[in-house]
């Protein structure tokens, strides 16, 4: 996937993304989608580990930065240093930031300045976006 002209280290034809991803993965992960709040089994895992990527298998939050924000999606305070990657997201009559995976370019969710200390933000990730990878 390229974003603003930029090429990511795993890329793929669409094709080979349709056959790679499950149609849910797809939507998300490629097609901007958002699963329906609460829909995610991740959203109430609380093992010990790491939330990867569903498009690449990069490593994208520790489950140790994972909170419960009440929103329905999983939600975390801070990424694995250089995981993620923004950018403004316009979509629905709204300005957003956008999180999207470094290595892929899969859209992964949103990012709010409303979260809990210490960083006071609240990634919000479609939890289909993700594999949860138990320590």
């Amino acid at each position: 996937m390229s974003r603003a002209g930029k090429t990511y280290p795993v890329s793929y034809t669409e094709e080979e993304w349709r056959r790679r991803l499950t149609p849910e993965q797809y939507a998300v992960l490629r097609g901007h989608g958002t699963e329906r709040p609460g829909s995610c089994a991740l959203l109430h895992e609380t093992r010990p580990g790491t939330f990867v990527c569903a498009g690449c298998g990069q490593k994208l939050f520790s489950s140790a930065k994972k909170f419960d924000s009440g929103t329905g999606w999983p939600s975390f305070d801070s990424p694995e240093p250089g995981a993620i990657e923004t950018s403004e997201d316009r979509s629905y009559g709204m300005i957003r930031t956008e999180v999207h995976c470094s290595q892929c370019g899969g859209h992964l969710g949103h990012v709010f300045p409303d979260g809990p200390p210490p960083t006071g933000l609240r990634y919000c990730i479609n939890g289909v976006a993700t594999i949860f990878v138990p320590d």
